[in-house]
This record gives C-alpha cells, sequence and structure tokens, in this order.
C-alpha cells in the first residue's frame, strides 16, 4: 500500500484514528487504542525523536504488515519510525521506517536497535503478547528510555488468558497486569512503612494509565517526599517503624 494515493486526501495533519483507518491498522476498530494515544502523545508531534514499535504485524498474508509504522511516520513528521519483529518485514523499510528481525526478548538486538537508531523516546509493545516477553522486553528497554519517554503495552487481555501463557487467577504472579500492579504500586513507594530499597520502576515510573486492554507507561523522577513521618510519629518515634525492632 502506497504511503498516499493519489485518489486519498493529504494525510498531513489527520488525526491518529483516521490515520489508522487510513492505512488499515488495528489500533482503531479492532482495538479502541489510538484516542488514547493521540491524548499522550500529541505533545511530540513535531518532534524529532525514535519511536520504536515491537511486531509489525501482517502474519496472515506473505509481504502484509507495517500498517502501524506507516501511520506513525504520518502522525510525527519529524520523527524515526522503527520496527521489530520476529520475521523478515524489510519490504516495509522506506524513508523514516526502518525494520529490524529479531526476538523481542533478545537483549542483543534490542541494545543494537537502540545504538544503531538512537534511544527511542516511545516504545509500544505490539509482539507476541505473551505476558513472559512482555515483561522481559520492558526489563531491557525501559531503563534506557530518557527521563519523559512514554512506554506502552498493547493487548494485555492475554494476562487473562493461559493459552497465551497468561492465568485464570486475576491475582497470579508473572502475568502483565501482575507487572503493572505492581508498578501502580511503586508509584506510592514512598509510603511503605517497612523498610525497603526502591527499584529502579519505583524511582523512575511516574504515571500508569490503563485502558481496556492498553497500558501507557510515564517515565520520570518518583521521588516526591511522604509526610509519612510527622502523620505517623508515633510509629516513627524511636526512629524505626514498628514491626521492625528487636
Amino acid at each position: 500500500m502506497p504511503d498516499e494515493p493519489s485518489t486519498q486526501p493529504p494525510l498531513k495533519g489527520r488525526s491518529l484514528t483516521e490515520l489508522a483507518e487510513h492505512f488499515g491498522t488495528d489500533k482503531w476498530g479492532v482495538h479502541r487504542y489510538t484516542p488514547h494515544y493521540q491524548r499522550f502523545l500529541e505533545h511530540l508531534r513535531d518532534e524529532e525523536f525514535t519511536l520504536l514499535e515491537i511486531g509489525v504485524g501482517g502474519y496472515a498474508r506473505n509481504r502484509q504488515g507495517g500498517a502501524s509504522l506507516k501511520a506513525w511516520k504520518w502522525f510525527f513528521p519529524q520523527a524515526n519510525i522503527v520496527g521489530l519483529d520476529i520475521e523478515d518485514k524489510s519490504f516495509v523499510d522506506r524513508n523514516r521506517i526502518t525494520t529490524y528481525r529479531g526476538d523481542q526478548t533478545d537483549e542483543a538486538v534490542l541494545r543494537r536497535i537502540v545504538a544503531e537508531q538512537g534511544v527511542p523516546r516511545v516504545v509500544i509493545d505490539d509482539g507476541s503478547h505473551v505476558p513472559a516477553h512482555i515483561r522481559r522486553t520492558f526489563e531491557i528497554l525501559f531503563p534506557l528510555l530518557p527521563d519523559g519517554g512514554i512506554y506502552a503495552i498493547e493487548d494485555t487481555q492475554t494476562s487473562y488468558w493461559p493459552e497465551w501463557g497468561g492465568a485464570e487467577d486475576r491475582h497470579a504472579r508473572g502475568t502483565t497486569m501482575d507487572l503493572v500492579k505492581d508498578l501502580v504500586d511503586g508509584l506510592n513507594h514512598e509510603e511503605y512503612v517497612v523498610p525497603h530499597e526502591p527499584s529502579y520502576t519505583d524511582r523512575w515510573v511516574k504515571a500508569v494509565h490503563c485502558f481496556h486492554n492498553l497500558v501507557i507507561i510515564e517515565k520520570g523522577d518518583n521521588l516526591e517526599g511522604t509526610n509519612k513521618w510527622t502523620v505517623l510519629s508515633e510509629r516513627y518515634s524511636d526512629g524505626q517503624p514498628k514491626g521492625q525492632r528487636d
């Protein structure tokens, strides 16, 4: 599919939903992701940056895929759009779109992309949707993002599907949503009364936005301080939390 068929009106300045409809990505229609993306990424529309999307799509037919990469290209006219897929999608490559072949859990591949294409300001995981893969990719890539970076995880419904590596038990450990719930707790890590060492995500996840099958994570300093020392003055009267004293 050409970027801008002559029979179609110009694509410049269109909303992300309109671009998704034009190129046929399931980010709108099958899912309702594009309004959320527009809300959280609009401020980058005229910026020069790297966007990395994991999963190029188009597996049902030969030489298909890349619809969302094309939509991102037109939504961000100055951005470098990079795709990673387990299959060869090099036929999608064109000006400002580059694809890599590799496994999303392969740290060497992910670090090579960053080295060659620049540190991504936006990462979108639309890859295998297997929770173990999602968690490993996040573990590798999130620390590499700059302050202000955005990390999105799509199709989180697989957390609840054992056939995809999820679990029927909503409270099961090791799923994608288990990771997300831990991140939400980590937003308030300074309020924990039991002494602990903050994790990397405790310190650098400043917001977690959850929607149907989509999670958007904002990176930033999450050390805001706490008033627990005065509000819970009796607990801390001797400088050590109750329950932790000898």
